[in-house]
């Protein structure tokens, strides 16, 4: 019984062996077989096929910062080019001014540590030039930041000459021009304008001379939308909206 039972199992060896290949059963090169069974979804598991990662596997493969400073890469909603989500960043609107400060100072005439800079906030450039939003304020207040670690004297035109004691909190900061002091000594003011681009907003900076106008230094950046989008507005700037040139304070 043994012995059948070897006879039987080096029958079906031989036999096994002599089976013609693929090409032959279908007329097929090996090549287009292979083809054939990946667009029918067939895994040929005596090849050396790469593994296949699940959803989770590529997310944590793909992670990372991008050039930008997103942790993930933006998703388009909806069909507006250009929108994005609101993402977490490694990097915010200082990493920005900081390369233009570099810019501005490596090209950068006649100024020098003793002469007076001030820092305008930045304009649409499709405006009157008197309209900005809440990324042209923090870039001005960003390149004060980084002017003053240059050692450049900075003047801040909106100090007044007193501390205003309120029940929101004490400040020495006005907008009120009643309250702000016309004979500051500027040489040189910092201003620029922003343009809306597809993906972001395009910054071009100027440092200009007081009396002469001049530009004494420039630089040029690109800002993508989703750190834009990371700069979130305040309650109270929110409830004081100008619509139509009309400013509209809501009520609670």
């Amino acid at each position: 019984m043994k012995f059948l039972g070897l006879i039987l199992a080096c029958w079906l060896i031989t036999g096994c062996a002599s089976i013609p290949g693929i090409e032959y059963l279908t007329g097929q090169p090996d090549s287009q077989q292979a083809e054939d069974d990946s667009e029918s979804n067939i895994v040929d598991i005596t090849t050396d096929a790469q593994p296949v990662l699940s959803s989770d596997e590529i997310a944590r493969k793909d992670s990372g910062p991008d050039a930008f400073g997103s942790i993930e890469k933006p998703n388009i909603i909806g069909a507006t080019p250009g929108a994005f989500k609101s993402l977490p960043l490694t990097r915010h609107i200082g990493h920005y001014v900081r390369n233009m400060a570099q810019d501005l100072v490596a090209n950068m005439e006649y100024v020098t540590e003793r002469t007076p800079v001030a820092v305008t906030h930045f304009s649409l450039i499709d405006s009157d030039l008197r309209e900005t939003n809440l990324l042209g304020q923090q870039m001005a207040e960003s390149f004060v930041h980084e002017f003053h670690k240059f050692r450049m004297p900075v003047v801040e035109f909106k100090a007044t000459q007193f501390i205003r004691v309120t029940e929101s909190g004490d400040y020495i900061l006005s907008r009120d021009f009643l309250d702000l002091n016309n004979s500051t000594p500027i040489q040189y003011v910092l201003t620029g304008t922003m343009t809306k681009h597809q993906g972001g907003f395009i910054v071009n900076a100027r440092m200009l001379g007081m009396e002469s106008k001049v530009v004494v230094a420039s630089a040029q950046s690109f800002v993508p939308f989703y750190v834009v989008d990371a700069l979130i507005p305040s309650e109270s700037s929110r409830q004081n909206e100008v619509i139509d040139g009309v400013r509209i304070i809501r009520g609670e």
